[in-house]
């Protein structure tokens, strides 16, 4: 594919056959990325409907393939200026001082040959491509390059055979070629640049792995480790695929995977991400994700999906370049009638620029004068630069991303994310660490004295036993280190955000909030000045009942993270709003949100209403971004405008959100705003000279003032340009403040 039509006439045969519910083809990247039922059609029936189009398939993907293509266009490059720069250097004493030497008839054979292996030997592919595309009723850049440069050569042929009067334009179409091929070949570069995240994050995988086999060491290929594997990881060795420690102690260097600089710590039972780099002791692990599960193959998956998806900007930007082409035939067509037709007026508008615009020659006849004006404005309005402003940019910004742990998950992101005026922040383990332990232990009044209140301790303990909620945990842990016995219940269930019941030796225990024992009869009023006490203080209350009886209460707490505080004073700096939602009650909530500078607070929501209550805000006009930390909060994430997920090493909640947070800091979310509104800006920016370009060039080319030389020029490097543009992302700091 050469250009944005191109990629539009392959979108469009994928998206006409039948059970393609979605076609995206990106023109950046060379892939299509199809939703489709695989019960009404296949990957054959869309092979043959893009070989059917004009295009071809690549059998499988080449990670050099972009260097080939570099490699090639250089080439291409250099024999066509070979032969070009002395068609200029012949051209000069005729185009100066109108000597053809050393004869017309030699000058006009040689500008003919020396164009001839420009055109049909280099240049023979975009030749290729233009005529498939004709043969298919179709029109894309190479179209435009193919009708003009040839249209040029033809004139030679004609003034050597039968139109002696005719001006020998052969060596322009050379010309013509040449500036194309070094705009293909300076737009591979830079294409090639823009891609470099994803061949950085291959780069990244370890080669081999040594497992250790009957009490031997033995190394083998990566790709031939099996989940179960027993690995060896010396220090400065690569771990060769996510694992979990089974001896040693080490720090490994993650910043590939999450961006941060510093180390982490790694003991036994710890996890660890394949591909990172082990740095001090040895460490044996044990291989539990493997080939395109392993984090970093995911990551890899979820950048190339980003760079596939189009923003919705972007899909104006193709439907406008759907009807670029043919309306610039059109042009062209209707300017060389023009120019036939009303000579003197089309001489008159243009001798208003001569002298002041590149190249005029007035005194050519009305036919030379119709040729140069229409090759001139077929050239100059190819949109290539079109169908790059967005993909490319987008490129860079994800590939940015990645290499700063905030992983795009839905290209739409970026430009949701730049438009979001409220942020809502799940508490639990988004906003906090989501380690609680347990802080307090009161007995209710008139309950048989007990040391410290271990009592209901002990039965909250014996009724979560079984239970897998961090309070649940954080409640056994903290029974567990004051020595306490604790018994596995006779039954126990569950009650998802209100608590849970169990019996323990003929006894009915239930462990909850406050809705959930009134619930049951139980009256906690008793205890309400106590449990507001400890709610004021920011901790989360459980309470105890005993056959209906209640028999006190225990908290526990959840440490903010470190970069909690600043992390949303920094949002609000930017304009947004940010709020809490949480399960806990209103009172224990609005301590935290007071902690953290939050004014708005939404409480007591359970995790099924956390969807509903973002889709109130937004039927009120608000434009939401949900950040939680993971497959608890999936609806309300999916709900939200973006859903950002928070993500911490290989546990990452890939489908839950539209933005991954591999750090699984909030600074993060500051990061990947600032991120969206740069990629944004470069997408507008580039836009903007795309659109801007061909809107001032086209007319210079009608009027005739723009030659088709200058004019190829100016096309190539304006796609070029864009590229250039999108490539400056990779300089820009999108770490914010909060990270230190």
């Amino acid at each position: 594919m050469t250009c944005a039509s191109c990629a539009d006439t392959v979108q469009g045969a994928l998206s006409d056959l039948e059970g393609v519910q979605e076609a995206n083809v990106n023109l950046a990247t060379e892939k299509a990325r199809v939703e489709y039922s695989p019960d009404q059609t296949s990957t054959s029936d869309m092979r043959s409907a893009v070989e059917d189009s004009g295009y071809g398939v690549e059998s499988e993907e080449r990670p050099d393939r972009g260097m080939e293509e570099v490699e090639q266009a250089k080439w291409r490059t250099y024999v066509a200026w070979g032969a070009s720069i002395p068609i200029i250097v012949w051209m000069v004493p005729e185009m100066i001082f109108g000597i053809a030497w050393p004869s017309r008839t030699i000058y006009d054979l040689g500008m003919t040959l020396l164009a001839i292996p420009v055109l049909f030997w280099v240049g023979r592919h975009t030749y290729r491509s233009a005529l498939k595309a004709i043969s298919h009723g179709s029109a894309n850049m190479d179209v435009l390059i193919f009708l003009g440069s040839f249209i040029a050569f033809i004139t030679g042929p004609l003034r050597l055979s039968i139109f002696p009067a005719m001006l020998n334009y052969a060596g322009v179409g050379a010309m013509i070629m040449a500036f194309h091929l070094t705009g293909r070949y300076l737009e591979a570069r830079a294409k090639g640049k823009a891609s470099q995240a994803i061949r950085r994050l291959m780069e990244l995988e370890a080669d081999t792995a040594r497992i250790i086999e009957d009490g031997e060491e033995r190394e083998i290929p990566v790709d031939r480790v099996e989940v179960g594997d027993i690995m060896k990881v010396r220090p400065g060795e690569k771990v060769p695929t996510d694992g979990v420690v089974k001896e040693g102690q080490s720090s490994v260097d993650e910043s590939m995977a999450t961006g941060e600089s510093v180390p982490v710590r790694k003991e036994e039972r710890d996890e660890v991400i394949g591909s990172t780099v082990n740095q001090e002791g040895a460490l044996t692990v044990e291989a539990t994700k493997v080939g395109k599960d392993t984090f970093l193959s995911q990551v890899i998956e979820m950048v190339e999906e980003a760079q596939g998806t189009k923003v919705p900007i972007q899909r104006f930007a193709d439907k406008v370049t759907g009807y670029f082409v043919p309306a610039v035939l059109f042009i062209a067509a209707t300017t060389f009638v023009l120019w036939l037709a009303i000579p003197e007026t089309m001489n008159f508008l243009a001798s208003a620029l001569e002298g002041a615009l590149f190249w005029i020659d007035l005194s050519l006849s009305p036919l030379m004068l119709a040729i140069s004006a229409g090759i001139a404005t077929l050239v100059i309005a190819c949109p290539c630069a079109l169908g790059l402003a967005t993909p490319t940019a987008l490129m860079v910004g994800s590939g940015k991303g990645a290499e700063n742990g905030i992983l795009i998950q839905r290209g739409e992101a970026i430009q949701a994310l730049k438009d979001v005026d409220t942020v809502i922040f799940d508490k639990t383990g988004t906003m906090t660490r989501g380690q609680m332990s347990l802080t307090d232990v009161v007995p209710a009044s008139g309950t048989p004295a007990n040391p410290g209140g271990d009592e209901a301790l002990r039965l909250a303990a014996a009724a979560e036993y079984n239970s897998e909620h961090p309070i649940g945990r954080a409640i056994v842990e903290g029974a567990q280190e004051r020595g306490i016995e604790l018994e596995e219940p006779d039954d126990f269930k569950a009650f998802g955000g209100k608590g849970v019941e169990a019996s323990l030796g003929g006894e009915e225990i239930r462990v909850g909030n406050r809705n959930f024992l009134k619930e049951n009869g139980v009256d906690p009023s008793l205890m309400e000045e106590e449990l507001e006490e400890l709610e004021k203080e920011g901790k989360t209350v459980i309470l105890v009942a005993r056959d209906g009886e209640l028999a006190g209460a225990v908290a526990v707490a959840d440490t903010l993270k470190d970069d909690t505080i600043p992390a949303i004073e920094e949002l609000e700096e930017l304009g947004l709003e940010t709020a809490m939602i949480t399960g806990d009650n209103q009172r224990t909530a609005e301590a935290i949100a007071e902690k953290v500078g939050m004014d708005r607070v939404l409480a007591e929501v359970l995790p099924d209403e956390k969807a509903d209550e973002i889709r109130e805000l937004q039927e009120k006009g608000e434009r939401v971004a949900m950040v939680g930390d993971g497959i608890n909060d999936a609806p309300a994430l999916t709900q939200a405008d973006v859903g950002i997920a928070i993500g911490t090493g290989t546990d990452i909640a890939i489908e839950s959100g539209d933005v991954v947070l591999v750090r699984g800091k909030l600074s993060g979310v500051v990061s990947a705003v600032e991120l969206s509104e740069k990629t944004f800006g470069k997408i507008k920016q580039n836009l903007w000279w795309a659109f801007g370009y061909n809107t001032t060039m086209i007319p210079l080319g009608v009027l005739g003032v723009m030659h088709p030389l200058f004019a190829e020029a100016a096309m190539a490097m304006s796609s070029v340009t864009v590229v250039s543009n999108a490539n400056r992302l990779k300089g820009v700091d999108i770490t914010p403040d909060t990270a230190s």
